[in-house]
């Protein structure tokens, strides 16, 4: 993968007040560092185009997310959905620029209350919430992905509830990333208890067959259904007139796939070339997830109109 220069944001929000992002920290004692219990979520703010300033794509529906997976935890977050999107809107605001900016939130289980006996536990113990942001621009290779498909396979639900977005689970990720890594690739894929493909490491998957038709797999996949997916999955439908099948995609269906392409916040819509170190079509991004992508990149950065209520315009100072 090909990385951007990553600057440090003046501010961060944390403990209910905007403080210096250079001054938080944590105590050792933090129950979500010792047990991996907390919740995240990952929003990208777009350099709007024509005019100063960012745009924040498909904010309310990440935070809804967040307040869901929260909610998974038993984590109290300390501020509804609508004051979480003014404060996203003022930290990117104070820390200024109109570049790409890659937002973070994060709530977690922080100590045990009084009263709470020792031990690994969800009630009981208290939440905190922090919210960071970065500048960061694609990351990701324009020529495609090198995918290996995992040996590590994903985390089912019946473990780990795979609609929400865990800081824990994301132990399971980062073994089959290090596991692509090593192998020479640059993303691993990753199949189910049952065989069948789940997802990427922090991305979902797309499959399109030799006959032209589109699968992913769906949410009983053990998947994260990401917001990503659902704006390519209507992108697909409006613009290229091609419905999606969310259906299971058999590990077989990788090696005859005529294109494969992943979908989420960091990686966008980008091309997988090579799975386990054979190509995919022709070894190069295929023509629909080109187009798709082209698309994508438009409604994101405001050049498409008919989509303009997934962007929220970060007010000027």
């Amino acid at each position: 993968m090909t990385t951007t220069a990553v600057a440090s944001p003046r501010f961060a929000f944390h403990d209910g007040e905007f403080v210096r992002a250079d001054t938080v920290g944590l105590p050792v004692s933090t129950q979500a560092l010792h047990y991996g219990t907390g919740v995240f979520e990952g929003i990208r703010a777009y350099a709007r185009e024509g005019t100063a300033g960012l745009s924040v794509f498909r904010l309310r529906e990440h935070l809804e997310r967040l307040e869901r997976s929260a909610g998974a935890l038993r984590i109290r977050l300390p501020l509804t959905v609508d004051r979480m999107s003014n404060v996203v809107l003022d930290l990117l605001r104070r820390n200024g620029g109109d570049g790409d900016t890659y937002i973070r939130p994060l709530a977690y289980k922080l100590a045990l209350e009084p009263g709470t006996p020792f031990g690994v536990r969800l009630s009981g113990v208290s939440a905190q919430f922090t919210l960071t942001t970065v500048r960061m621009g694609s990351y990701v290779r324009s020529e495609g992905l090198a995918c290996k498909v995992s040996s590590f396979r994903r985390v089912p639900s019946v473990s780990i509830p795979s609609t929400a977005k865990i800081t824990g689970t994301y132990a399971n990720n980062a073994l089959a990333v290090e596991e692509a890594y090593a192998d020479g690739c640059d993303d691993a894929l990753m199949l189910g208890l049952d065989g069948n493909l789940t997802e990427a490491s922090t991305s979902n998957v797309f499959v399109v067959g030799r006959d032209g038709r589109i699968a992913t797999p769906p949410v009983t996949a053990d998947i994260l259904p990401g917001i990503t997916r659902a704006t390519v999955i209507e992108l697909l439908a409006r613009e290229f007139g091609l419905p999606v099948a969310e259906r299971p995609v058999g590990r077989a269906e990788l090696d005859d796939a005529q294109e494969v392409f992943t979908t989420g916040t960091g990686v966008e819509v980008s091309a997988v070339t090579s799975i386990d170190h054979r190509p995919v079509g022709t070894g190069r991004a295929g023509d629909l997830t080109r187009r798709l992508r082209d698309v994508y990149t438009e409604v994101v950065r405001g050049r498409r109109p008919a989509y303009a209520t997934w962007l929220t315009p970060v007010p000027l100072r």
